[in-house]
């Protein structure tokens, strides 16, 4: 079970991870009257630049880790990337949000899906792939079309491969390296919604959504709250994502991925236990942001109700924005209710999540119109001489 140990104000959070969640839950922190301290291999990362202090090393040095582990009153992760053996060591020397068992199970698609399959929860059809001699069983189960996933390490799309024949299946095993697998079927769904649920010690349970959210190149390209959704089939998704993080025993926020079909069912689709891209939007329209509500619920603080102020869309900045130079912010900023939100990141690439923006108004449609209007003027070449 889990403990109901409170971490108050003036404490330190340490957060495992360099990137931009964890520079915003730092944010969030820090302003609730934390001190926040940073452990990632990069260097001026997008969190240093934010958190008291910084320890840059990797996750597999166990001396460095103890150290910070010791130093700090509670560690949490802000991206599951993260070897499950640093959340084990960092356990001995202080309190650990979520668990090492919960990091385990998330951030292996063959663990995942085993855990959700086993206990009921609505997934699709799919069957793990360890070796080549698997992959002949796996497809004629699944049948065609699928999707092979790489069951680690995946994150923005990365390791898939759609599999439309047979003959697409041995090398799209081999382009991924001949690891540990899964086959899923190709799920036909008429649109991609996420619940973010948010546990509290004391197993108090909220939620921010559902969200609808749009992919481009298999990078959320942007969220829609709210989501138009049944509200018999929202109602549901809340309550499938509770009940995941009750099997979990998870503290802190976890975000729930699901597919909605074309005959109106729900599939999970992946988790992710930490604060999410398809969350951002409640900084800026809501009454409580992801952020401030993982700190409470780590920390073991009552949570807020999170209200929706207001309608809003939020989409994200790539790197591709700065292919011909600094975008225009003043552009974008013109426009009434748009809130922007860059990451310190230095060196802008194709595909690397700079920033991003989100647009706040009375019909999400509205809300919609205005970040994509927003995010086009950044670019927009001046018709003034």
């Amino acid at each position: 079970m889990i403990s109901g140990k409170t971490i108050r104000p003036g404490a330190t959070l340490g957060v495992l991870g360099g990137g931009q969640l964890g520079r915003m839950f730092a944010m969030a922190a820090e302003q609730m009257g934390y001190r926040v301290a940073a452990y990632t291999p990069e260097r001026d990362s997008a969190v240093s630049q934010v958190c008291s202090h910084t320890v840059c090393a990797a996750f597999e040095d166990t001396g460095q880790l103890k150290s910070f582990a010791s130093a700090v009153d509670l560690v949490t992760i802000e991206f599951e990337n993260i070897p499950v053996a640093a959340l084990q060591t960092a356990a001995q020397h202080t309190l650990v949000r979520p668990a090492a068992t919960v990091l385990a199970i998330c951030q292996n698609r063959a663990r995942e899906k085993g855990f959700l399959s086993e206990r009921g929860f609505p997934v699709a059809k799919y069957r793990s792939v360890g070796a080549r001699q698997d992959l002949a069983r796996a497809e004629q189960e699944v049948g065609q079309p699928a999707v092979l996933k790489a069951a680690g390490f995946g994150y923005d799309g990365k390791g898939q491969r759609i599999v439309r024949s047979s003959a697409d299946l041995l090398p799209a095993w081999s382009s991924l390296g001949e690891q540990e697998s899964i086959l899923e079927e190709f799920v036909d769904f008429e649109k991609e919604i996420s619940v973010i649920g948010v546990r509290s010690a004391a197993s108090e349970f909220s939620a921010f959504g559902p969200i609808e959210n749009v992919h481009r190149n298999h990078i959320l390209d942007l969220s829609l709250v709210p989501a138009g959704l049944d509200g018999a089939l929202a109602d549901q998704a809340v309550r499938l994502t509770q009940h995941i993080m009750e099997e979990l025993d998870a503290v802190g926020l976890l975000c729930v991925e699901f597919f909605v079909t074309s005959s109106g069912k729900l599939l999970i689709n992946e988790l992710a236990p930490r604060p999410h891209n398809s969350g951002h939007w409640s900084l800026d329209a809501c009454s409580v942001s992801q952020f401030e509500q993982h700190v409470r619920a780590i920390a073991g603080l009552p949570l807020a109700r999170p209200l929706l102020r207001t309608a809003a869309c939020m989409v994200n900045l790539l790197g591709d924005l700065w292919a011909d130079g600094e975008p225009d912010w003043g552009a974008a900023l013109a426009l009434p209710d748009i809130h922007l939100h860059l990451y310190g990141k230095g060196q802008a690439r194709p595909g690397r999540k700079m920033g991003h923006l989100t647009a706040c108004a009375d019909q999400v449609e509205h809300a919609l119109e205005k970040a994509l209007d927003a995010r086009a003027r950044l670019t927009a070449v001046s018709s003034v001489p």
